[in-house]
């Protein structure tokens, strides 16, 4: 089958990846570590600027600008999901899988989404911080070590508190929603 994915240079991106069968694999503070070791390798070879990025235990939301000058974010979800992926067990592998020289630790595919307006991306970034609250993880954004929310309070996006008690907004066109 040939997936299609909108490509532009210099865009602004919101991607959803999950785990296969959601199995837990960046449970762990060295699976994560792991993962971020990997991810800093492929944005300094490959730049790309991270304004969100949370990680939970089956799956992990980010929102990316890539360079001018380019559109290659498959070239880099590939590279950091095989990153991680190496230092994994095996998990329960089909022969398609095998075939394709998959490890059974990632779902084949993930979710992305151009973002193109400010209104969104504002909407996008809260989506994202406020996720492990979502899942139950922690009562306050800010108390889930694996996010980029205190990077963002710090630079004035929220504001002190933000996420306590808050319903979730509610992001334009239905994205967000988790797999």
């Amino acid at each position: 089958m040939n997936f299609r994915r909108t490509r532009v240079p210099g865009g602004l991106y919101f991607f959803t990846l999950v785990t296969h069968d959601r199995y837990p694999w960046l449970e762990s503070p060295a699976a994560v570590r792991r993962f971020c070791s990997g991810y800093r390798t492929v944005r300094l070879n490959h730049p790309f600027e991270t304004l969100a990025l949370v990680i939970l235990p089956d799956h992990l939301h980010a929102v990316w600008r890539l360079p001018a000058d380019d559109h290659d974010y498959p070239l880099r979800w590939r590279k950091i999901k095989h990153s991680f992926s190496r230092g994994c067990l095996a998990g329960r592998v089909t022969q398609s899988m095998t075939r394709r020289r998959e490890k059974g630790v990632w779902q084949r595919r993930y979710w992305e989404h151009l973002i193109d307006d400010d209104a969104a991306t504002e909407a996008i970034i809260e989506y994202v911080h406020f996720n492990p609250v979502k899942h139950g993880v922690c009562r306050a954004p800010e108390e889930w070590p694996w996010s980029t929310v205190r990077r963002a309070m710090a630079k004035g996006w929220h504001p002190p508190g933000w996420g306590q008690g808050m319903l979730q907004r509610q992001v334009p066109g239905g994205v967000g929603k988790d797999p």
